[in-house]
Order: C-alpha cells, then structure tokens, then sequence
C-alpha cells in the first residue's frame, strides 16, 4: 500500500486532460472544472527528487485551501471545495500569462540584482541604501512571465501593457488584488509571529470575472521569516530565520548535490524522509496556528481516488 503520492493517473468521467507539474496533478473535468492533486514530489534545484514526503501534500493543499478561505471576501477565487485533504476543485479559468510576484523585502532574486548593481526591478524603482533582507517603503510588484521554456522571466508592466499580455482594465485590477491579498496575508502571518517576505499569485478569467487560481501563501510560492529577532539580525548583519524548504535543499548540498550535470541525488533514507515529513507539519502548524490532522494514509491513491469520485458523482447529480 502506498502512504504518499508519487503520481496519479486517474480516470474520471469527462476528463478531457491530465497536466502534471512539479508538484501538482491537475485534471480538466468538461472545460468546466479543475481537479488539483496536490502530489508528495518534493523538488529541489529544479529536479524532482525520487521519494515522496508522506503529508506534504495534505500540508501544502490545506495552508492554500485555508488562505483561499481567508481572503475569499476581497477577491473572488477560484476554490470550490476540497474534496480530499490533498485535493482542490475549482472553476477552470483561462490564465493571464503573468504571475504577479510581490515583495515587501529586499531578498532572493531583488536581493541579486540589487547586490549586482541594479536599482530597477521589472520597471519598478528600488531605493539607494538598503540591505538584505531590509524592509521596502511600500511592499512592490515585481511580474514575471511564463518562458516557453526554462525559467520565468522579469517583465514590467510598460512590456506587459505594450506585448498586449494583459489589458490596462485587466492589469489595474490585477495590481490591485494582488496589493490586497499581501496585505491581508501580512496581517495574517503577523497574528502567527511570522513576516510575509514575498510571494507570487496567479489570476484567471472566466466569464468575463477575474479569479485569484492555483494556490496562495504555501511554504512553495511564499517566504517566510520569524518575526522574532528579525530587528535583531537585520542590525547585526546576520542571515534572517526562514520557514521554508530550505533545509531540503541545505541536506542535498551537504550530501554533494546541487542539480549540477553529472551529479547524483543522495540516497533518501526513510529516517530522511520522516524528518522531512515532520518538519512540513512544522510548517503547517506555524503558518496556520492550528494543529495538524494526519490523514489516513493506509492507501493514499485509492483514498484520493475515491473522494474525487464521490464528488463528482455530487456535483453532477
């Protein structure tokens, strides 16, 4: 019996196409609805690692379901239920071909660029004197677009508006659900002792109404930081505490694996794979302030299977 998810393969009446992403599973039901299974893969330099994470999936479905919840009220969203605790089924929209990255920290990707000279970011101006992971004046948004191949690509709005990727109607109010969301999110992760650093969105189109789709605010589109001594390092120079995945990654280079051509991923034993299992817990329950509830997962793929049915059977009754 498997107790995580590695890949799915189901069946449904009126599928009509299976994409599979890094992570997650996503079912076209009639062009009407989207089934996403949010799937144990655990990715890392770009390279899907060979194991599964047993409750990452559940971890990373639930934090998401709970913020589409949360924010429900300022932007409509494209969540109709959640089925199985590693599924969401929404209304299928027709994307916009940006994300909408926003950053109210100097970190990651702004952090390189402005340490490499530049003091323009996707059009948008970053202020003289800053530091890593210094604080903006006013949080910035920072689009990309999807490369046909590769790594998305910083594009900035003056491009967006001129390629014709987006209407200036479309793209106001893509700016201005995009600044309600991180604010809300700001807010809700303060209540949790955590700083919402930066994260990225994506909207959608379906009968003329725009939808805030995929997911929000999970430890795989957002960092975080400990609010707590957050002053402290900043004025001794010191590397803030995040809440991410970063310590999957810190193991693979410790064990001799960066996604470099030629290398091998280190063995994952099941002591690794626990641990690592654990600390998403970890990250649910400091992200949600609520205390996780393990699924049985007995035998993961006929439980996800069975749901999914049984609420399809429902909703097309």
């Amino acid at each position: 019996m498997q107790n995580a998810i590695t890949k799915t393969n189901f069946s449904f009446p009126g599928q009509k196409d299976l994409y599979i992403g890094k992570v997650r599973d996503v079912y076209n039901i009639d062009d009407e609805l989207l089934i996403m299974v949010t799937s144990d893969r655990i990715s890392a330099f770009d390279v899907v690692l060979p194991k599964a994470i047993p409750y990452k999936g559940q971890v990373l479905n639930q934090i998401a379901a709970k913020f589409l919840d949360d924010t429900s009220d300022i932007v409509p969203n494209w969540k109709i239920a959640t089925p199985d605790p590693m599924v969401t089924v929404g209304r299928l929209c027709d994307p916009f071909k940006v994300e909408m990255v926003i950053r109210g920290y100097l970190s990651g990707h702004a952090w390189r660029e402005y340490k490499a000279g530049k003091r323009m970011l996707c059009g948008v101006p970053m202020p003289e004197g800053m530091k890593e992971n210094d604080m903006f004046p006013n949080p910035i948004i920072t689009p990309t677009t999807k490369a046909a191949v590769g790594h998305d690509e910083d594009i900035s709005k003056e491009e967006i508006l001129k390629l014709g990727l987006v209407s200036q109607e479309d793209y106001e109010v893509l700016e201005k659900y995009t600044m309600a969301i991180f604010e809300r999110g700001t807010k809700i992760a303060a209540s949790m002792g955590l700083i919402l650093v930066d994260t990225k969105y994506e909207f959608g189109k379906s009968n003329g109404e725009i939808f805030l789709i995929d997911e929000i605010h999970t430890p795989d589109s957002s960092r975080y930081f400990y609010k707590e001594g957050y002053q402290e390092r900043q004025e001794k120079g010191e590397p803030q505490k995040q809440l991410s995945k970063e310590f999957v990654r810190e193991w693979l280079m410790q064990n001799g694996f960066q996604g470099k051509e030629g290398q091998q991923v280190p063995e994952m034993t099941d002591e690794f794979i626990n641990l690592v299992s654990e600390r998403y817990i970890e990250l649910y329950e400091n992200i949600t302030g609520q205390q996780f509830e393990r699924a049985d997962v007995s035998n993961v793929p006929a439980r996800v299977e069975n749901n999914i049915k049984k609420f399809l059977e429902a909703y097309y009754r």
